[in-house]
């Protein structure tokens, strides 16, 4: 068991029965009264952010995350396939585990958040940034550049993505996967 003066940034506590990693904390000694401890926790599975003020001292029961790189192979509906490529261990996890499913290519490297105690898996992330090739959208017009207009448009992995007007058919995009949204054209 820990205490709250172990707490850190990205310290995975079971709280009210649920796995949340700690975001913010602030140690507090007012004039008066008892230290306590003010967080922000964001619960592993939902994403959800609450607040919560833990007195001084207060046991808290710290659990243990690894995070393990898994190389996409592919999907059966909801179920995506994952490989190791250390050990060549195959495991799959369910699309609501996913921070962007339809952005996933074949053969692109993840990370998948496992609890370690129970070796279930919390959560994939994609890497921040990928690229991906428009395979359709509306011509682009030249010049088109000085407003911040959006138009559809159709990347390799099916998704319906929004991208600047200047953007044609057959160009390469980096795309954040964190804010689902359109970075930058890569050079090829």
């Amino acid at each position: 068991m820990a205490t709250t003066s172990d707490f850190r940034n990205g310290l995975v506590m079971m709280f009210n029965g649920e796995l949340y990693a700690i975001i913010d904390f602030q140690h507090v000694k007012p004039g008066k009264g008892p230290a306590f401890v003010r967080t922000k926790l964001r619960n592993v599975k939902t994403g959800k952010v609450i607040p919560n003020t833990f007195t001084a001292g207060v046991k808290i029961d710290v659990q243990r995350v690894e995070r393990r790189p898994y190389q996409y192979l592919y999907n059966e509906g909801d179920d995506y396939h994952f490989m190791n490529n250390n050990t060549y261990e195959q495991t799959f996890i369910l699309k609501d585990l996913i921070n962007a499913p339809d952005l996933l290519k074949e053969g692109q490297m993840v990370e998948i958040v496992f609890h370690a105690e129970t070796e279930t898996a919390l959560y994939c992330e994609l890497p921040p940034f990928v690229d991906l090739l428009i395979t359709y959208t509306e011509p682009g017009e030249k010049g088109n550049t000085a407003t911040n207009t959006f138009k559809d448009a159709t990347v390799e992995t099916g998704a319906i993505v929004k991208v600047p007007l200047f953007i044609n058919e057959g160009e390469l995009i980096r795309f954040d996967t964190r804010t689902n949204s359109y970075s930058e054209r890569v050079k090829k």
